[in-house]
């Protein structure tokens, strides 16, 4: 754990995990949030919920390259303090409005969510070393996968007990507290080498939106896929066996398992290859659905469980490397939009193979997503090499010669 404890004493590193922690609980709560509202407090049914989750996560999807654009060219506090208001009039607007204006006003938020993940992970490349920076990325991804436990369930137990108007305005208080807080920190998003990035210009976009990209955010999307799906599958499986109510135990024991995991691999000596751990991932995730009830289910899922975040983590870790740090908040937005289109897609997917099939072909439908992806990228990365970014030696050589240039 010293690699842990020294990542944390990097300054302004804890302080950043800390509010990132609190805007994305926020964050990965809001589809729950106005699922509950629809449904209890405007007494509609489940579909018009999906209705409003569908329309802000397509604003999801479509807003991360766009912020991630303007943060490139306008810097950090425009784009937050933006985001902040805009998040604070939908929030409060929500108890007040019909549901057709909803509709649209969840696509308009979504939009402009505060880029709190994407942020996070440009920052954390800035002020970590290349030596750091796996195990930075392990606690980015171990923090998601405590965000994602904690917000949906503190939205249900909220609404349980108070009115979902509070709900909703409880949550947009919590977003904008954490996006104003790491308004506040403004943490550096480029190294001191890459401080003058932007006035270079951008490069196009097909130069480094190239084979290696396109790979990575490939895996991106399938790993989102399949943990989307398991979920579901999780779902279907206790529901055949008339064990639903521990559902939650099971996603609790997967969620650990993947805590777990990522502090594991953050701690190793080396990385792994990215495919190669999403292909793993895909793998134990297919045999899973041989369970066929709670106790075993909870042994079936520590596998993807462990895999999961080491996964996530190489992800992020690959999309920061391979872009070039004047494009790094558009690079970084789309893989959010590519992750949120992998969690929108793998329920219903999962859920054509549950009804097709049993609830055992929803496990195998998420692996072979997962493996499917991973071959792909493996198969995207070696016909395309990306080229590797300079490293800091190659760097300095290469100043001495541009200043010997220009003596002679």
């Amino acid at each position: 754990m010293t690699g842990y404890r020294q990542i944390l004493a990097v300054p302004g590193m804890a302080s950043l995990l800390g509010v990132s922690f609190l805007a994305r609980t926020a964050i990965t709560a809001d589809v729950m949030a106005l699922t509950m509202y629809v449904v209890l407090g405007l007494n509609m049914s489940y579909v018009a919920a999906g209705g409003v989750a569908a329309t802000l996560t397509t604003g999801l999807a479509l807003g991360g390259p766009l912020l991630g654009r303007i943060i490139d060219r306008r810097g950090l506090r425009t784009v937050l303090f933006t985001t902040v208001v805009v998040q604070v009039v939908f929030w409060l607007s929500v108890p007040v409005l019909p549901y057709g204006i909803l509709l649209g006003s969840a696509f308009a938020a979504g939009l402009l969510m505060v880029p709190a993940q994407p942020v996070t992970r440009q920052a954390i490349a800035a002020m970590t070393t290349a030596e750091q920076r796996r195990a930075a990325f392990a606690l980015e991804s171990v923090q998601g996968e405590l965000s994602y436990m904690v917000g949906p369930s503190a939205v249900i137990l909220c609404a349980a007990k108070m009115s979902p108007g509070l709900v909703v305005w409880a949550l947009g208080a919590a977003i904008a507290a954490g996006g104003t807080a790491i308004a506040w920190l403004n943490p550096p998003l480029r190294t001191e080498d890459e401080a003058d990035a932007g006035a270079a210009g951008r490069p196009p976009r097909r130069e480094w939106l190239n084979g290696g990209m396109v790979a990575v955010l490939t895996m991106a999307f399938g790993t989102a896929t399949l943990l989307s799906g398991v979920d579901l599958a999780i779902v279907a499986t206790l529901e055949e066996a008339g064990q639903v109510s521990w559902a939650a135990l099971v996603v609790a024991v997967l969620g650990v398992a993947s805590v777990a995991g990522g502090l594991i691999y953050g701690a190793l000596s080396r990385s792994l290859p990215t495919w190669l751990l999403l292909g793993l991932l895909g793998l134990v995730t297919i045999p899973a659905g041989l369970a066929h009830d709670w106790p075993w289910l909870c042994v079936a899922v520590v596998g993807t469980g462990l895999l999961a975040a080491p996964t996530l983590s190489a992800v992020a870790d690959a999309v920061i490397r391979l872009a070039p740090a004047s494009v790094r908040g558009e690079a970084a937005g789309l893989q959010s939009s590519v992750q949120s289109a992998g969690f929108a897609l793998g329920s219903p997917m999962v859920g054509v193979a549950v009804d097709v099939s049993v609830p055992a072909g929803g496990f195998a439908a998420a692996g072979l997503a997962g493996f499917a992806a991973a071959l792909t990228g493996c198969l995207l990365s070696r016909r395309c090499p990306s080229p590797r970014p300079p490293s800091s030696a190659r760097r300095e050589s290469a100043r001495r010669t541009d200043a010997t240039h220009v003596q002679r």
